[in-house]
């Protein structure tokens, strides 16, 4: 699974890098203090050998002599791990000497060729004794006269010593390390969190700006991140200026056309009534032709704006207080869910997509028209899909005699009305397609619950929060 939070990436990072590092250097350290540790041992029991040495002699009638002391008590305890012994070697035959914790119990001796001597006529080796402890014997063979005669030295060691040792080094290691680690995991995600909380700024910098309660990006941003924000709050500014520009440039196109068209209008009424009927009709469709394209220019300008915001709840109170007072005898309900409902278009285009509908459903409704506005399903999405995107559902359904499927297609087509006894031009609905479509969402048309028509409107909310 990808993680989308900077802060967590770093966080992981560091934890598995840490944690890591810490296990590498904890079985390191454990394993060189282990090889130090057996040197150590294997050079006190060569002391101790020498030491035995140094403490027999042979005498004149060829019996071995002498009590070495080592110092350590464990030479003295019966079944330690803990011995020495003194045999003789050659054709004289004299009784070996032996530590009293060895007593009457034998060493394993391997031969020469599993265990070879060294360049100092020593070896090393481990053995199980008769106790079963596990030893490590220094042995070597010196000769004690100048007849010649000579004895094999033995001294062992218990190995658990070495192990116990380094158990409760690496135990002690282990716990030093975690102790480490974690106070170490504890201040990067602190400096981590400060570090990064520039950022955490900049993003609710932004989202108020989404939100339409601030218009540039405000706040002490380190020198990494200014030079960002300068950007955006220059990119925030050039795209406001595009918009003023085209708002402007469509208002004169407007303005301009508004005078001729109503000129053509005027002149229509006193012509003869068949070419007036068609100087009429053809100026009304110019009229709504121009409206069409001056909307589509002026969405283009500001479409996926950061400024694009409109709360739906009292926009929609105005349509319905308006519809209200055109059709004293139609019922408008209106429900907005949750109250805080935001759409991510101008308000204008909101009002004139939604009131077209509104007329519509008032023109043919018996006595009911509902205006609904509630957050749209996961599975609802509009033109455009998008993971970060939020999407509205507008509904407006009347209770009047609805249409048909086929009607239903033949109504979305530009200047095309079904009944002409009803006044309109009949671009209400493809101008409601057309503002849909730029903002990436999408109007559809069914039967509603009432029997009449209900003209469902999927629009863009505000962009999600994916930080």
């Amino acid at each position: 699974m990808r993680i989308k939070s900077l802060t967590a990436r770093v966080l992981l990072l560091t934890t598995v890098w840490s944690t890591v590092a810490l296990v590498v250097i904890g079985l390191l350290i454990s394993t060189l203090y282990r090889k130090s540790a057996e040197r150590g041992f294997q050079d006190l029991l060569r002391a101790q050998l020498y030491n035995v040495i140094n403490s027999v002699t042979i005498g004149d009638q060829g019996a071995l002599s002498g009590s070495p002391q080592l110092g350590d008590l464990r030479f003295a305890q019966p079944k330690t791990g803990w011995y020495w012994v003194v045999e003789p070697l050659g054709t004289y035959t004299t009784a070996p000497l032996v530590s009293p914790s060895l007593g009457s119990a034998l060493i394993p001796v391997p031969s020469v060729v599993e265990a070879p001597f060294d360049k100092n006529y020593e070896r090393y080796y481990q053995v199980t004794d008769a106790s079963g402890n596990r030893v490590q014997v220094a042995e070597t063979e010196v000769v004690l006269d100048t007849d010649g005669r000579a004895a094999r030295f033995r001294v062992t060691g218990n190995v658990d010593v070495v192990e116990d040792d380094v158990r409760t080094f690496s135990h002690s290691l282990y716990l030093a390390l975690a102790g480490f680690g974690v106070g170490s995991l504890i201040v990067n995600a602190l400096a981590i969190l400060y570090g990064l909380k520039p950022l955490d700024k900049a993003r609710a910098a932004l989202e108020r700006i989404r939100a339409g309660e601030s218009e540039q990006l405000k706040g002490d941003f380190p020198r990494e991140i200014l030079p960002l924000a300068n950007e955006v709050n220059a990119l925030i500014d050039s795209n406001r200026r595009i918009v003023e520009r085209a708002r402007m440039q469509v208002g004169n196109l407007a303005h301009s056309l508004k005078t001729p068209i109503a000129v053509l209008l005027n002149e229509a009424r006193v012509l003869e009534k068949s070419h007036g009927e068609l100087v009429r009709s053809q100026a009304e469709s110019m009229q709504g032709q121009v409206q069409s394209y001056l909307n589509r220019a002026r969405i283009a300008a500001q479409r996926e704006s950061v400024l694009a915001r409109t709360d739906a709840e009292p926009a929609l109170e105005r349509l319905v207080r308006v519809m209200r007072r055109l059709n004293v005898d139609t019922e408008f309900d209106l429900v907005v869910s949750p109250p805080h409902l935001a759409v991510a278009m101008e308000q204008q285009d909101l009002e004139e997509t939604v009131g077209n509908l509104l007329e519509n459903a008032a023109r043919f409704a018996k006595s009911r028209v509902r205006l609904s506005a509630v957050e749209a399903g996961e599975d609802v999405k509009g033109a455009e899909a998008s993971a970060r995107r939020r999407w509205v559902e507008l509904a407006v359904e009347d209770d009047g005699p609805g249409l048909e499927p086929d009607q239903i297609r033949e109504a979305l087509k530009r200047g095309r009305r079904l009944d002409e006894s009803k006044p309109g031009t009949g671009l209400g609905l493809s101008i409601v397609t057309e503002i849909s479509n730029e903002y990436q969402g999408r109007l559809e048309l069914s039967r509603g619950e009432w029997g009449g028509l209900k003209a469902k409107l999927i629009l863009p909310g505000v962009t999600k929060d994916v930080a």
